[in-house]
């Protein structure tokens, strides 16, 4: 319990600004009350107006129906709150095979798999970055780039506090990771409602 307790309350290394900020802040409560952690607010002018909530488990699972509920949670408040001076369609969604890198237990889980990455502020004389997810600390992350160019540095060292946008790169390894991290979390959820549904055991009689 304690560790799922730390897990959720896990604070984001990439926020938003803005309305996206103001957004944020309405619906991370209520989502935490539906044991789900916010991964991103994104506004856009897609389909008209589109408000994009991304949220997960802490599990880093997300149903359809997990989905739903968190809709139906957050509509009324957001209805209340009324942060959008527009019409908008929300939309609720999971994070995605090639999803977003906004936590550092994030980076730690996906150690290994190709990602694009941002900074805030020049590093190695870039600020965009593709490579495997290396070394993952608690102050930041290097990345080991695929696809060097003659004369530039191999790995650049990206500290959490510079990162702007990170991001997982669509592989056929990490297609399988996600299958194989998929299959174990619904298995775990079978185990745990057997466990919830089973009556207790009969006593051994005196």
């Amino acid at each position: 319990m304690p560790d799922e307790i730390a897990a959720a309350n896990e604070p984001r290394l990439v926020i938003e600004t803005g309305v996206d900020a103001r957004i944020a802040e309405i619906v991370e409560p209520v989502l935490q009350s539906l044991d789900m952690r916010l991964v991103r607010v994104r506004l856009s002018g897609q389909n008209g107006l589109t408000l994009q909530i991304m949220a997960e488990r802490t599990d880093g699972s997300m149903t359809v129906e997990d989905c739903e509920a968190a809709s139906r949670a957050l509509s009324p408040v957001l209805d209340v709150e009324d942060p959008v001076d527009k019409a908008y369609h929300l939309e609720l969604s999971s994070p995605g095979i090639d999803r977003p890198l906004v936590r550092r237990s994030d980076f730690e889980r996906w150690q290994g798999h190709l990602a694009r990455c941002d900074a805030s502020v020049l590093i190695n004389g870039r600020k965009r970055f593709r490579g495997y997810i290396r070394d993952v600390t608690e102050t930041g992350f290097a990345v080991e780039r695929d696809q060097p160019a003659y004369g530039e540095e191999n790995t650049a060292v990206i500290p959490f506090s510079a990162l702007a946008e990170a991001k997982l790169v669509l592989t056929d390894e990490l297609i399988r990771e996600s299958l194989r991290a998929d299959k174990a979390a619904k298995a775990m959820a079978v185990a745990n409602e057997n466990n919830d549904g089973d009556p207790a055991a009969p006593e051994d009689p005196a």
